[in-house]
């Protein structure tokens, strides 16, 4: 499922127009962007859990070369799905 089929699936779930659902997806995205960038956590309860996550520093390889690289420390977003989204799942 794409982001516009999404939007298709929420507009008729809600009964509301594609766009205001296009809208309230684009607030969605928004929101949770904006709270992982400073750091937070946003818990959906029986969803799931967008948190951001600490990658340490760490030597790899040039997969061209063979060359040995220090690859940096940095920020990644991350995803813990809820118990009612595994269920629904499985």
């Amino acid at each position: 499922m794409n982001k516009s089929e999404l939007i298709d699936a929420m507009a008729a779930a809600a009964d509301i127009s594609k766009a205001s659902a296009g809208r309230a997806l684009n607030g969605f995205i928004d929101a949770v962007s904006e709270a992982m960038k400073t750091g937070d956590s946003v818990t959906l309860i029986g969803f799931g859990t967008f948190s951001v996550r600490e990658r340490a520093a760490r030597s790899g390889r040039n997969p061209q070369t063979g060359a040995a690289i220090e690859i940096k420390a940095s920020k990644i977003p991350s995803f813990k799905a809820g118990k009612s989204l595994k269920d629904a799942v499985n």
